[in-house]
């Protein structure tokens, strides 16, 4: 057992509900305070003397200058694993290319794919660990890294038993999801429903077997998988005994009602999500994930988060960090950016950043510094919380801790 501190304030999160709008006033802020472990847990937060008068005979770890304390944050939508660089997509984007001209000239989803492939495990695997530990160095204890770039049998089991291997390299938490309903390969003869019964009876019953992922994903779209095939995988995939998400609604409307149908934990995008259809995911107790690096890699507006918040949906905020549409992976920034535009109290930000990004992941145990939780938090050189996103990610996070233990 051992204190921390002093911090100059935590920021506990406490008591926060679930879903729905949150102003700053709700917001518990421990002034002078500190925190005490006990096998990765916090026990107990308050004033740090007079946790220390009451706790003489533990460690006390004393943090030096004017610091404050955040729960660790929590990136529930990544695609860190691939191979190769998608720049050219990025500049040809930006120089009035549309998707099909840009696929076309080699580049889209099906480039990361071919990287992928070609890329050695030992190649792969050190390019991820190096974008966890950026994420690590930004305060982000908790990550979701999807496959999706490997879109068969030998690939999609490559990329998932790599984040399996960098699971031993890091602290960090690392959530594996299997993306292969990313879109149907050229290489593959078949129709989409077809490829969907192939991941269904080739590729899930393998990842079952291995370990290798509770979580499935599917990208329902024009260009990827339709409405009524991606419910029906969707359901097989639940008989099958995994926990499902989906890549819902980003360019158009429709899917995110087939997320919250199926029961799916999370629907994700949502910038083309419409009035009645955001009634509908508030209703229900699918999170609703924006992805804010993904509107301003591609220059599309964002998600209606404030429609969504007000409306009582669980809102997430993740990064979306893929070669293609979200090269940024930062989170802080991407988050600091959507609150600007969608009018989203601090509150709301490090809530979505924490405990309900949590919540998508099925992850009940952290997101607070509230008793009984892990003891995952981030410290900033600071004297006033409301700075960290004041300077949308250039305020370095100075400490990292994972069940209490700096890791960073």
């Amino acid at each position: 057992m051992k204190l921390i501190g002093p911090f100059k304030q935590i920021v506990t999160l406490a008591d926060l509900p679930l879903r729905g709008k949150l102003s700053d006033e709700q917001l518990q802020v421990i002034i002078d305070g500190g925190i005490v472990v006990d096998d990765g847990k916090i026990k107990e937060t308050g004033n740090f003397e007079a946790l220390k008068s009451k706790n003489q005979n533990i460690e006390t770890v004393t943090i030096e200058g004017e610091q404050i304390a955040l729960p660790g944050f929590v990136d529930s939508h990544t695609h860190i694993c691939f191979g190769g660089n998608r720049a050219n997509d990025f500049a040809m984007r930006n120089a009035g290319k549309t998707y099909l001209e840009i696929a076309e000239s080699g580049g889209g989803i099906w480039s990361s794919v071919q990287h992928t492939r070609n890329a050695s495990e030992e190649e792969l695997l050190k390019t991820l660990l190096e974008r966890i530990g950026f994420l690590v160095s930004l305060g982000i204890t908790t990550i979701e890294i999807k496959s999706g770039y490997g879109l068969d049998v030998e690939n999609e089991l490559k990329m998932l038993r790599i984040i399996k291997k960098a699971q031993d390299h890091t602290k960090a938490k690392l959530v594996p999801t299997c993306l292969s309903a990313h879109l149907k390969p050229r290489d593959f003869a078949g129709s989409n429903p077809e490829y969907l019964n192939y991941i269904l009876t080739e590729i899930l019953p393998k990842v079952k077997e291995e370990a290798l992922a509770k979580r499935v994903d599917i990208f329902i779209e024009k260009s990827a998988f339709q409405p009524e095939e991606s419910k029906d995988f969707l359901l097989k995939t639940k008989d099958l005994g995994f926990d499902i998400t989906v890549h819902a609604d980003q360019f158009t409307p429709g899917s995110s009602r087939i997320a919250v149908e199926v029961g799916a934990k999370s629907a994700d995008h949502l910038e083309a999500t419409i009035d009645e259809d955001i009634e509908f995911l508030a209703k229900s107790d699918t999170v609703a994930t924006a992805l804010p690096g993904a509107s301003l890699g591609l220059g599309e507006k964002f998600t209606p988060a404030r429609k969504l918040l007000d409306a009582g949906a669980i809102v997430a905020i993740a990064s979306d960090w893929n070669p293609g549409s979200a090269p940024m992976g930062n989170l802080i920034t991407q988050a600091s950016i959507l609150a600007a535009f969608e009018k989203l109290t601090t509150a709301e930000v490090l809530a979505g950043m924490t405990f309900r990004a949590a919540h998508a992941l099925g992850l009940g145990d952290r997101g607070k510094l509230e008793v009984g939780k892990k003891a995952d938090f981030v410290t900033f050189k600071t004297d006033n919380f409301q700075n960290v996103l004041y300077n949308q990610g250039s305020l370095n996070a100075e400490n990292v801790y994972i069940n209490g233990n700096l890791i960073h």
